[in-house]
């Protein structure tokens, strides 16, 4: 087995799913950065670093496909939520149109 190919493509797979992935959790609530990076843990197989998460929800905002707010704690420093926008609404629906596509014609080829 070629572990360097195997390590290389996973890290691409990663890199090129993870904006999907956030815009997804992100759908029904907003959460602040540890909490993303703590739910995608949860329920994927996938580890994201704090140096991963933070510039791509700066590339999501540029994007305006989601927004983010700043709320005070009772104890501790203010924690900023990210929330979806209507246009990430919009485009989360079409990336998971092409996700379902995309799953269905590599189901197709591996079976």
């Amino acid at each position: 087995m070629n572990e360097i190919f195997i390590k290389k493509w996973k890290s691409q797979v990663k890199k090129g799913t993870l904006a999907f992935i956030v815009l997804n959790v992100l759908k029904n609530n907003e959460f602040y950065g540890y909490e993303l990076i703590e739910k995608i843990r949860k329920h994927t197989e996938i580890e994201i670093a704090e140096g991963t998460l933070y510039p791509l929800m700066n590339r999501l905002k540029k994007e305006n496909l989601v927004s983010s707010k700043w709320v005070e704690q009772s104890s501790g420093i203010p924690r900023k939520y990210y929330l979806l926008t209507d246009t990430g609404s919009n485009t989360l629906n079409e990336m998971r149109e092409y996700w379902k596509n995309l799953e269905k014609s590599i189901k197709n080829i591996i079976k």
